[in-house]
This record gives structure tokens, sequence and C-alpha cells, in this order.
């Protein structure tokens, strides 16, 4: 099985659709996709709210249908596939406001984290753009976050093969990512740089994962 994430940035072209059919993946885990990305041949589930007037939050393409499930959080699609529950998340940043609860930006982390702790398990493939780095220096969450996360990913018996890629900022590493049961073998994670020519299509790169279930 092949995972790909990637923050759409609220774009949409034949480019992004064109990326997304090269790579193959069975499954996409993709975060602020808009309201009129439709892909020939997958399935599509999104949020039921709006990050914009015109984008989502998080959505999961597929190649075999899966079963929708109501939105853990306002900022997580969740389907049921093959005995398995897949996930795709925006996790709060530095600027996100008033609408995520907590004070700092650790706290809103804790605060969403509880929300979706009952639905990661071990029967979880959770990915999405975490907006945080789960190795290196820290330039867009907070080391306080990363321990969050990580102790999360750790308690659901997970792996999360892309956190030593980097990220499209020279010298930070990955803030997308893919989480993956500890019983899967992992053959390969990469990065795969968002652009058409000189023009990026996202200031976010999109992450794939191939895994033996």
């Amino acid at each position: 099985m092949r995972i790909g994430t990637w923050n759409l940035g609220g774009r949409w072209s034949a480019d992004h659709a064109s990326l997304i059919a090269r790579w193959e993946c069975d499954v996409w885990l993709l975060t602020e996709l808009r309201t009129d990305v439709s892909v020939p041949g997958l399935h599509l589930h999104r949020t039921a709210g709006l990050m914009g007037p015109s984008k989502s939050w998080a959505g999961i393409l597929s190649r075999d249908r899966a079963a929708a499930q109501p939105d853990p959080h306002p900022a997580t699609a969740m389907v049921h596939m093959d005995g398995f529950r897949f996930m795709s998340s925006v996790l709060p940043w530095r600027s996100c406001g008033p609408a995520w609860q907590g004070g700092t930006l650790a706290d809103k982390l804790r605060v969403t984290l509880t929300v979706l702790r009952p639905f990661v398990d071990q029967e979880t493939v959770w990915g999405g753009d975490w907006n945080q780095a789960l190795e290196g220096p820290e330039h867009v969450g907070s080391l306080e976050g990363r321990q969050q996360v990580l102790e999360l990913i750790g308690e659901s018996k997970l792996s999360v093969p892309t956190s030593s890629l980097a990220s499209a900022a020279t010298g930070h590493r990955a803030v997308d990512h893919i989480a993956v049961p500890l019983t899967w073998d992992v053959d390969a994670a990469c990065r795969v740089a968002a652009s058409a020519g000189p023009r990026r299509l996202s200031d976010h790169d999109a992450y794939m994962v191939s895994v033996d279930d």
C-alpha cells in the first residue's frame, strides 16, 4: 500500500491533479483542500466544516470506497477501510487564533490531542499537517508539543516514517506526517517536491510512505 499526505494550501489545478495521479497512492491524507477538488477514479471524504470560504480542513482520497465517519475533531477527517481507521488532521499552529481552545500553542495542541486520543490506536493510519517537527530544531511547533505527539504515537503503537524527512524550507524537518501501525513493514518513505517546473504548487511538499500491511 502506498499512502501520501499533502497540504494543498487551498490551491487546485491540473498540475495538482497530475501530481496526485502520477504517484498512484492508494490513500491520500490531504489538508487545506479546496471545495472543488476531485480526482477521477478516487473517492473523497472531507471534513464537514470549512477552514475558509472555499477550503476544507482535511480530506481523504482513496482508491477503494471507504466508510465515512463523523469528524472526531473539526479539523480531522476520518474513514474506515479494510479494518483500519484512516485520519487526516490539521493540528494547531502558532498563529491559529482563538478558534482553537487553549492559551499557548502547547495548550491548544494538548486540547486537540485529547479529543483525538480515543481514535488513535494500533489500527489507525494517521497523517496530515501536524505543524510539528518530530526531530531536529523546532521552527514551526514547540518542543513541548513534539513531546505530546510522540507520547501519543508511542502509546498507540504507531511509527512515523516521515519524521526524518526534510521540509520545503531549507534546514527544516517535515511537519507533514504519516503514522502507521508498528506491525506494518515500511518499505520506503520519501518527500516529493510540490512543484511544476519553476512554479510551486503549495508551500508544503508532499510525502509518501510505502508499506506491507
